[in-house]
């Protein structure tokens, strides 16, 4: 099988230009390609690691991968998927998050001479003349494609901000410079990208001429993808300091029934005969799919100790309730008053729901359980010394817990 027949059956690739080019650049090991990452923080997430791994296989077989950080369309924000203006960065945030998103990608991504590059839109961005931009990039935009482009439409009713407007242009004078620098002739991207990376291919055949070498390949599920990196709770990071392997690991473990073949096939390394013979899986065979999901994510996340220790953990939690590994919040004293916590607070601290009258409600609808012992009053209070020693575990349903302890 080819390298392009497996994305395919893996299900990453939908819409293409240049299909038999695509094909014979990427199977022949060809292909310089960039996929773009902008900073918005200081750790990537799980909706990054699928483009994190078509670059990994396009390596392997012997493509040359890009990883375009975004230090200059990240002062802009790209309004694809988005109902509002993002949060703006100054300079030094973004050079921040550029930095933590090198230490990850060089983790997983093989960078070096002749290997995976690196480089940072902020290079050439920054530095341009805004008349001269106007005249030698903006001279090939129409204003009423732009408008008629998915990303655009859906922020007309809203208002779309000039600044924003601008993006487009930013992704499309990206794809043109690194054509130029360093022969850079693909582009991958999620389908919310389509518009951007279309106009990026039209700029470098309107600019060099029409046998420029410039192709566009959409990763099918990389919207999805970003939208698995979203939990109740928030982001799904690959920065261990703010989703531990634990947590990390409990996430793929309770991917639906529905998904987790499909996560198998996207996002692991595994052989698509074995995970072939999973299609007809179903039951308890979907728990042992999902155990070998989350194991092999966290293995290529945090190394295979961590994996063993979460899947240990995440066993031990199933089976008694207590795991050495789960995460953990530390009370201080000014959590108690007069050496008690309600069950409210006690949820809030536990980062189990977002407000009081949320964790009221999940107390209320019988969702709540303090060391197996189901809570339905949210009046309920707790005593310090519950929380000495071993701690106590608390839940919100069947997969938010916290093992929740007093300090010293």
């Amino acid at each position: 099988m080819t390298i392009f027949d497996e994305l395919k059956a893996r299900g990453l690739l939908a819409q293409l230009t240049d299909e038999e080019e695509i094909k014979e650049l990427i199977n022949n090991g060809k292909a310089v390609f960039y996929i773009g990452f902008d900073p918005t923080a200081d750790s990537l997430h799980v909706g990054h690691f699928m483009a994190l791994c078509l670059m990994k296989r396009l390596q392997m077989a012997g493509n040359r991968p890009i990883a375009l950080l975004g230090g200059g369309t990240g002062m802009i924000g790209d309004p694809s998927g988005r109902s509002d203006l993002r949060t703006m960065l100054n300079r030094e945030m973004i050079e921040h998050n550029c930095e933590c998103f090198k230490r990850q990608m060089s983790k997983f991504i093989e960078f070096g001479e002749g290997k995976a590059m690196m480089v940072n839109n902020a290079d050439w961005l920054l530095e341009l003349n805004y008349i001269e931009l106007l005249r030698e990039v903006g001279v090939h935009f129409s204003v009423n494609r732009m408008l008629a482009a998915e990303c655009y439409k859906q922020r007309m009713e809203k208002g779309l901000s000039f600044l924003e407007f601008n993006y487009m242009i930013m992704q499309s004078y990206d794809f043109y410079v690194l054509y130029q620098k360093y022969g850079c002739n693909m582009q991958f991207g999620g389908d919310d990208q389509w518009s951007n990376m279309l106009h990026g291919t039209e700029l470098i055949r309107r600019k060099l001429g029409k046998d420029a070498y410039a192709m566009t390949i959409t990763l099918l599920l990389n919207s999805e993808g970003n939208k698995m990196g979203k939990t109740q709770k928030g982001a799904v990071w690959l920065d261990p300091e703010k989703t531990t392997p634990f947590e990390f690991y409990q996430y793929w473990r309770n991917v639906a029934d529905a998904d987790v073949l499909k996560c198998i096939r996207m996002l692991t390394f595994l052989p698509l005969e074995q995970i072939d013979e999973m299609d007809s899986w179903e039951g308890s065979q979907l728990n042992q799919a999902k155990e070998l999901l989350a194991f092999e994510m966290t293995k290529m996340i945090h190394g295979e100790e961590e994996a063993v220790k979460s899947q240990e953990g995440a066993r031990a939690l199933f089976s008694s309730g207590h795991a050495a590994d789960m995460p953990t919040t530390i009370l201080t004293d000014d959590d108690f008053e007069d050496g008690y916590i309600d069950i409210v607070s006690l949820l809030c601290k536990a980062e189990l729901v977002s407000s009081r009258s949320e964790g009221r409600r999940a107390v209320e609808q019988g969702g709540v359980t303090v060391n197996h012992e189901k809570v339905t009053d949210f009046k309920a209070v707790f005593a310090s010394d519950m929380f000495a020693a071993d701690g106590a575990v608390v839940k919100r349903g069947k997969k938010n817990f916290r093992k929740i302890r007093a300090g010293q």
